[in-house]
Parts: structure tokens; C-alpha cells; sequence
């Protein structure tokens, strides 16, 4: 009887056990076949694909989006590992650019840290706060009409406190120069504080304790760096161009800078005439004395350490060669004989 008993027993110790690996088999697959749904649509396919994510799209919506633009397997797929990591409610709005060949998710993080295409938009050393803005509107930022607004906008910026009212341009010397990469519906106000924002920090970090140590302020500073930035053309020339305009400063003279008479006129120009050196402007330093009211265009870092560090030089005069570099003179007779030589 005892053996009889213990049969049955066996039998169904071991159909349990096979239906255990049988199930374990099946979960198996079946993460495996949900894990086949997160890898690329196409490992080798790097082509850019846009997508456009509206406002207040749901988590279905955007799934549906992925999936019709084939960057993604499988729309379920999207929306189960989105619920499971609790991300369903964080996608965010935009134009983003994926691929093929990246992962569901990679692209579940992307969208949830809003990683929307940039423009890269790169502000030359020595761009004028109109030629910034002239740049902005071939890029679609703005129109003419929103950065006349934006420029004339209030910031708080400590530096912007000592702004001469007289200056032409309330922000010229203070768009810091760099490469920006801004989001495609950035307001050209946010724009404007992206550069104020990083020039307050280079000046910080680089420049405001020479800057107290050598008992300049920010704004004189700053448009003696404008200044420097629109004569030199030679990186090797920046600081003796910032010696011969410290001395002239120094000894009272007028410091009679061509760049300064062009700032004064709303057209682009590249060729002075005698009438033109006649101009009455608080910029025009051939009729007045000492800084113009403010910065002429925006400089560099390079021209900012030219300006606080000036060369210790016996120069008070310089004239182009013609090409991009100066000879330097100490006496005016020795400036004449430089002009006759090198102006034709």
C-alpha cells in the first residue's frame, strides 16, 4: 500500500516541476520579447528624423508620434516603460531630432529632459548691438520691431546701472560674444539675458578684481575694450593699441579713433571723409575729448585683458599698414611721415 501511495505523489512533484521551468520559460521570452521592443527600429540607420511634440500631448499621443515616425517599435511598448518608470506625466513639448538607431530608452530620457533641438548661433567679437540684432533676424529669432523692444527692455544687472544716458545703445559692451545654442522659440528678451547673464560671469571670474585693483570701473572698462577690439586686428597688437589710447587719456589729448566717428552713423560705412570727421556726435572722439559716452560695440575677452593690462609704451600714434596690422609712432611728425608711407 505504501508504494502504491508514494507514485502518485512523485508524478505530481514532477508535472509541478516541469510546469514551473515550462512557465519560467514563458516569462522568460516574454521579457525577452518586451526587451526586443526597447532596442533601435534600425541599428545602422543615423538619419535625422523631426518630431514634433505639441503642447498638453498625452503620453499616447506622443507614443503614437514616435511610432508613425518609425523611431520607435512599438507604441504599447513606449507607453508600459513610461508607466513603469513613472515618466508618462514628465514629457515635455518641442521639436526634438532623433534617430533610428537609438533606443526607446534614450528617447523616453530625452523627451523627459526636454532635450529640443538648438540652433547654434555664434556672436563675433566686436558685433554692434544692431548687427547682433540684424544676425537674430536672418536667424528667425525676431523681427526688427522685437529686438528694438527686447534691447530697450529692463534688466537687473548691477553694470547696467552705470550706463551713460547719453549712449546710443543702453546694452552695446555688455551682449558678451560666444557661441549660443538657443532653443528655436526663444524670446529675443530671454536671448538678451542669456548674454547678459554670460558676461556677468566672465566679468566676475576674470576681470573684476583687476579691474578694483587697478581703480577702473566696469563701464570705462568696457569701452576702452570696445575700443581696442575695433583697432586690432592683430592679437599681438591688442595691448600696445591699449597703451597708445591709456596715454593719450593720460596726457589730454584727443584720442581721434576712426571707429568711433563710424559708430555714429545708422548706415554701414567703411570709408571716412573730412566731413564726416566733422560730425557732431558725443561719440565723435575727433571733436571730443577724453571716452565717448559708452561702449562701441561688444568685445571679447581678449580685448577686456588688453584694456585693464595696457603695454607700457612710448607710442601716442599708429596707422594702418593696410593689412590689419599698425606701425606706431611717438612724435606726430613721425606719425605724418607713417601716413604718407602707408596711405595712399
Amino acid at each position: 500500500m505504501e508504494i502504491k501511495m508514494n507514485k502518485p505523489r512523485k508524478n505530481k512533484v514532477r508535472i509541478l516541476g516541469i510546469l514551473v521551468i515550462l512557465l519560467a520559460i514563458i516569462v522568460s521570452l516574454g521579457i525577452r520579447a518586451s526587451n526586443q521592443q526597447y532596442l533601435p527600429v534600425d541599428p545602422d540607420n543615423k538619419t535625422p528624423v523631426d518630431i514634433y511634440i505639441p503642447a498638453d500631448a498625452s503620453a499616447r499621443q506622443v507614443a503614437s508620434i514616435l511610432e508613425e515616425n518609425g523611431v520607435i517599435r512599438n507604441r504599447n511598448a513606449f507607453l508600459a516603460y513610461c508607466r513603469k518608470e513613472r515618466l508618462d506625466t514628465m514629457l515635455k513639448p518641442g521639436h526634438y531630432t532623433f534617430n533610428r538607431s537609438q533606443a526607446l530608452t534614450e528617447i523616453v530620457h530625452n523627451i523627459t529632459q526636454g532635450q529640443v533641438v538648438k540652433i547654434k548661433v555664434t556672436i563675433p567679437e566686436g558685433y554692434s548691438v544692431k548687427e547682433i540684432g540684424a544676425l537674430l533676424v536672418e536667424k528667425r529669432f525676431c523681427t526688427e520691431q522685437s529686438w528694438q523692444e527686447a534691447i530697450n527692455a529692463e534688466y537687473s544687472y548691477n553694470f547696467l546701472q552705470k550706463v551713460s544716458t547719453d549712449n546710443k545703445y543702453r546694452l552695446e559692451g555688455f551682449l558678451f560674444p560666444d557661441t549660443y545654442y538657443i532653443e528655436e522659440n526663444t524670446s529675443p528678451e530671454e536671448i538678451v539675458n542669456m548674454m547678459l547673464h554670460n558676461f556677468a560671469q566672465v566679468w566676475n571670474n576674470d576681470f573684476a578684481s583687476q579691474a578694483e585693483a587697478k581703480n577702473m570701473d566696469i563701464y570705462e572698462t568696457i569701452i576702452l575694450a570696445s575700443l581696442i577690439e575695433e583697432e586690432a586686428m592683430h592679437e599681438d597688437e591688442r595691448r600696445t593699441i591699449s597703451g597708445v589710447i591709456h596715454n593719450r587719456l593720460r596726457d589730454g589729448m584727443y584720442l581721434q579713433l576712426c571707429p568711433t566717428v563710424l559708430y555714429c552713423f545708422d548706415q554701414k560705412k567703411t570709408v571716412l571723409n573730412d566731413a564726416d570727421l566733422d560730425i557732431e556726435s558725443p561719440y565723435n572722439t575727433y571733436r571730443h575729448p577724453g571716452l565717448p559716452p559708452g561702449p562701441i560695440s561688444n568685445p571679447g575677452k581678449a580685448s577686456i585683458a588688453a584694456a585693464l593690462n595696457p603695454e607700457k609704451t612710448p607710442y601716442y600714434f599708429y596707422v594702418s599698414k593696410g593689412d590689419g596690422s599698425h606701425y606706431f609712432s611717438r612724435t606726430f611728425q613721425e606719425h605724418l611721415q607713417a601716413m604718407a608711407r602707408y596711405i595712399q
